[in-house]
């Protein structure tokens, strides 16, 4: 667990231990204290149940926090999220086999899920670090045009002129590039790619999806995780990872040149500046990716929660609500803890609104 966030809720349960003793010494109704009352906790309580869930594993990371927190305010509740990657997520959801899946890329007709059955709920955002492991360099800049030959292998080597071109001053080994790519359909995958025909239109050659064909000379690992591990593994490494899972395994990462020719490193503070200048759809889904705006990092990448519509039971549909509401209300006071950006307030409550739809 995050040490922030245990830290937080040790202090926590000293202050409702605290709050209990004086209670227990005190003649006042306890109906009249805010401690009786509780915190919105009183709210999840009443439900009970296991929910089933699969999907993306970029914000794999934030969800088990959520889930932990839960427990603390809903004990009779089991969430259960397997991080299998956004396409096995939407396969399993079409089929029944999840009450909720996460992804981060949108769904299309041969995911399997049926048109008008599911709403997307969006959740948190984070930036997809461009992870390097490169003896001699701790400071890389990148365009995205360098970026895109780079993970089509067009680029071998670290000193290639082009890459060179983007770090003035910068001395740069003949050290052979291995490319790290996702094995597993992934959203996170999809953003990327729709990133580099974003950006590098005419240079990128491979187009987008959760799955591309990558050139033979690369290498896939399963997970945001497994991509990480091969990086790290490899002197001259490089590939796309979540943040939360890039600073778990002490990665290092690039600086991107941005919509506005700035070269910006990953951040939440980069990654809200994306969100402002995104577009929301009528169903809320989005694209923060290449965001105008000389902070925005520009490999911005959204997840969503995606819920039916109908849930053919209705004890069910509520202990899906009761969950999703929780990651827009206390939830998102845990996305930065993880290396996730909340939700700006204006999307926040049009996702809050999303639950109004499910019925059950």
């Amino acid at each position: 667990m995050n040490r922030n966030v245990l830290s937080r809720r040790v202090l926590a349960g000293v202050a409702l231990a605290a709050l209990a003793l004086t209670g227990c010494g005190s003649s006042d109704n306890d109906s009249d204290t805010p401690a009786a009352a509780g915190s919105s906790g009183g709210e999840y309580a009443s439900l009970s149940g296991e929910l089933k869930a699969s999907g993306a594993s970029f914000p794999d990371a934030y969800y088990q926090e959520v889930i932990t927190s839960f427990k603390d305010v809903a004990p009779d509740v089991t969430v259960n999220y397997n991080a299998t990657g956004s396409g096995t997520g939407k396969k399993q959801f079409g089929e029944n086999l999840v009450d909720f899946a996460g992804s981060d890329s949108l769904v299309k007709d041969s995911d399997g899920v049926a048109a008008g059955s599911f709403l997307y709920v969006p959740t948190v955002a984070a930036p997809i670090t461009v992870s390097y492991n490169l003896q001699g360099v701790d400071k890389l800049q990148l365009s995205p045009e360098t970026l895109a030959k780079i993970f089509q292998t067009d680029i071998k080597t670290w000193n290639d002129p082009a890459i060179a071109a983007d770090n003035p001053g910068v001395t740069l080994p003949n050290t052979p590039i291995t490319v790290a790519h996702r094995s597993d359909g992934s959203g996170t995958t999809n953003n990327f790619t729709k990133y580099l025909e974003a950006a590098a239109p005419g240079v990128w050659k491979l187009g987008t999806g959760d799955t591309v064909a990558w050139p033979s000379n690369t290498q896939g690992g399963e997970k945001n995780t497994g991509v990480a591990q091969i990086v790290k593994q490899a002197n001259g490494g490089i590939g796309y990872v979540d943040l939360s899972d890039a600073k778990a395994s002490q990665l290092t990462f690039a600086a991107i040149k941005n919509k506005d020719g700035q070269y910006v490193v990953p951040s939440l503070e980069g990654t809200t500046a994306g969100l402002e200048g995104a577009e929301i759809k009528e169903d809320l889904s989005y694209n923060p990716l290449n965001a105008a705006g000389a902070a925005s990092y520009p490999i911005t990448a959204p997840t969503y929660i995606l819920v039916k519509t109908k849930y053919d039971d209705a004890k069910k549909a509520e202990l899906v609500k009761g969950f999703v509401k929780y990651i827009l209300t206390d939830g998102q006071e845990l996305a930065e803890e993880v290396d996730f950006a909340p939700l700006p307030t204006s999307l926040k409550d049009k996702a809050l609104a999303q639950l109004d739809k499910i019925q059950g």
